[in-house]
């Protein structure tokens, strides 16, 4: 791996002990020349970088295509031809979240698309009043197909303002009172929901419109108290989500060694060290890490994550999951299929509540430092 000229002195210029050959047998350095030429300098990192190329390469496609094997060779002293797991993690843990969790920005829709959407709430909205008997040369008829046409998104009734909601509410009131319509109660209903979280903004709104209800329908303390809350954390959720998901790679990186440790105790009789079920965990992680480094720019930029496509390709990393732990689990500890499908659900279950309380905990930290 080393290029340049090799010095006629044997003594190490890093830590001062006898060299011998080419490299000091207490620390490694090669013992070379100080000076060398542009070429050489421009050789010797050239080496160096396809050196980590290679290695690289070599490590990444046994990991991805034969699961635990990579973990076996290592621990079993076949090291030169891998590199090592943490330098391996650390190195696609930061592609990954700067590919993942870069700044979403808003997409615009094409026009193509666009237009179909806009077309099949038409037709929704047009199927509804032919069926209570209006006619499309009617005023409120027209109104009310554009007030469904927003209502029936209800991506798009949220963006509306409060006045423009209720406006659209009052249309859809006054036809359903008018000609009674199962289809129309439902929109309503669906539609007021978003309507009164967008009234109850603020917690004074909230109590305002509690004053309003009959007895029977006003919340209970209890139940107030918990709605202060999550319309404080409503009101900071956009700083919230930014600082969670600024913080997700220590959620991972300090969950992996519990996640480990979840393994052990589900295989303690193979009678491994935890430092080994460490390692299967980070190859592991990394392994899951280049496959969401192909996949997520597809959901975010391509696809979308609520298309057909897109849930096809949620659908195909979830199976790849699956099948990659099975698998892994299968060659690294050497148990029956039955044992190992149900050590796996287990472990996946204490995984995902202890990823579930880490985000609770965070979530409460982040607010309490963001108020």
């Amino acid at each position: 791996m080393s290029a340049g000229k090799y010095r006629k002195d044997h003594n190490c210029l890093n830590c001062g002990s006898h060299v011998e050959k080419h490299y000091c047998s207490d620390c490694g350095q090669p013992n070379l020349e100080l000076k060398e030429s542009f070429w050489g300098f421009v050789s010797h990192s050239i080496a160096h970088y396809f050196h980590f190329d290679n290695k690289f390469f070599q490590t990444l496609t046994p990991l991805l295509t034969k699961p635990g094997q990579v973990t076996l060779d290592y621990l079993a002293g076949k090291r030169a031809r891998y590199i090592n797991p943490v330098s391996m993690y650390i190195f696609v843990s930061i592609v990954y979240f700067l590919v993942v969790y870069s700044p979403k920005h808003v997409e615009k829709e094409t026009t193509h698309v666009k237009s179909n959407e806009e077309k099949q709430v038409l037709d929704s909205a047009g199927h509804v009043l032919n069926r209570i008997g209006f006619r499309d040369s009617s005023a409120i008829v027209s109104r009310t197909k554009r007030s469904i046409q927003e209502g029936l998104d209800r991506a798009e009734f949220k963006k509306m303002g409060f006045k423009q909601q209720e406006i659209v509410l009052t249309d859809l009131k006054k036809l359903n009172k008018a000609n009674r319509s199962d289809s129309l109660n439902k929109i309503i209903s669906k539609l007021s929901v978003i309507h009164d979280e967008r009234n109850d903004s603020t917690y004074d709104a909230y109590l305002a419109r509690q004053k309003n209800l009959p007895l029977f329908q006003k919340d209970n303390w209890f139940e107030r108290m918990i709605k202060k809350r999550s319309i404080s954390i409503g009101e900071k959720s956009e700083v919230i989500q930014e600082t969670l998901e600024h913080n997700r790679p220590k959620q991972y990186f300090l969950l992996m060694p519990l996640l480990a440790f979840f393994i052990m105790l589900n295989f303690r009789k193979n009678h491994i060290y935890y430092l080994d079920h460490l390692i299967f965990t980070i190859h592991g992680m990394t392994a899951y890490f280049i496959v969401q480094i192909f996949t997520a720019p597809l959901l975010k930029y391509v696809f979308g994550e609520h298309g057909v496509m897109g849930t096809l390709i949620e659908l195909g990393v979830l199976i790849w999951i699956c099948w990659y732990m099975y698998s892994s689990l299968k060659v690294f500890y050497q148990r029956s299929r039955k044992s190992i499908i149900g050590k796996m659900i287990w472990i996946l279950v204490l995984y995902w509540l202890a990823f579930s309380i880490t985000e609770t905990v965070m979530i409460n930290l982040i607010y309490y430092v963001a108020t």
